[in-house]
């Protein structure tokens, strides 16, 4: 049974850019917040454009033989097997590499090869050198608020993507994606997202990240399957945004104020 495209409301011309981007061969770089739907929006591109997705969520011990592959034990034969990167190199497809800024560096130098017009895939432990073929496409994204002096990408791999700026859509494009999602009322749903753009306005003061669209959308899922607003609120919208007592404190009166 064929799935459906995943849902995603467009807020600029970014579907178009990805296209071009996919029909042209060019790497695509997506930067924003956490939960702005950056890994939504590839996925629906994905499915639109009709090619198999492949994605990699991006962490501190990832390697490079993560992403190429390694020999493996099995059956008592030492087996190459393709990581993902590879596959989608081998048989088409899109790589997305999420929050690639937490890999480790010796990634970056694998993705080069791949983001120029060469468009190869040296794989050193098997003598191969792989050329994408034309269906084949890279996309990386971060989020440059975490951004440090020790995770970063380099000039010399940022200048090798086009690159799109994702941010939290406006309020009313914002209330209809939360609404489509949960099922909740829009009527309903348009206080949450009032709340949530009061609650980002404090990012950086008491908070490192606001609100996101994700968390949103759970809030407003746990009002739609019958939860108070005070009970969603506090679950969905103000304990994943922090541990501290005092801030849960701030949070909580603004939502007083929001809500009475």
């Amino acid at each position: 049974m064929a799935q459906s495209q995943p849902y995603y409301e467009p807020t600029a011309n970014e579907c178009l850019l990805f296209e071009q981007a996919f029909k042209n061969k060019l790497p695509l770089l997506l930067k924003g917040p956490t939960g702005c739907g950056k890994t939504r929006f590839v996925s629906h591109m994905a499915h639109q454009i009709g090619v198999p997705l492949h994605t990699v969520s991006c962490h501190d011990d990832l390697s490079a033989s993560d992403l190429t592959g390694r020999y493996l034990l099995k059956g008592g034969d030492t087996v190459w097997t393709d990581g993902p990167l590879t596959k989608a190199v081998r048989e088409g497809g899109i790589c997305y590499l999420d929050e690639v800024v937490e890999a480790r560096k010796d990634v970056a130098v694998v993705l080069h090869p791949l983001t120029d017009d060469r468009r190869l895939l040296p794989l050193e432990r098997t003598g191969e050198l792989l050329e994408a073929p034309d269906d084949f496409m890279l996309v990386v994204s971060y989020n440059p608020g975490y951004q440090n002096m020790m995770k970063s990408l380099k000039p010399s791999t940022r200048q090798r993507f086009i690159a799109a700026e994702f941010d939290f859509p406006d309020a009313q494009t914002e209330t209809r994606i939360v609404a489509t999602e949960s099922g909740l009322d829009p009527d309903r749903t348009m206080g949450l997202v009032r709340l949530a753009r009061k609650l980002r306005d404090m990012k950086g003061q008491d908070l490192e990240e606001g609100v996101s669209t994700r968390l949103l959308v759970y809030c407003a899922t746990l009002i739609q399957a019958g939860l108070g607003y005070d009970e969603a609120i506090r679950h969905a919208m103000i304990e994943p945004l922090t541990d501290e007592y005092d801030v849960k404190q701030g949070l909580e009166e603004v939502v007083r104020v929001s809500f009475g």
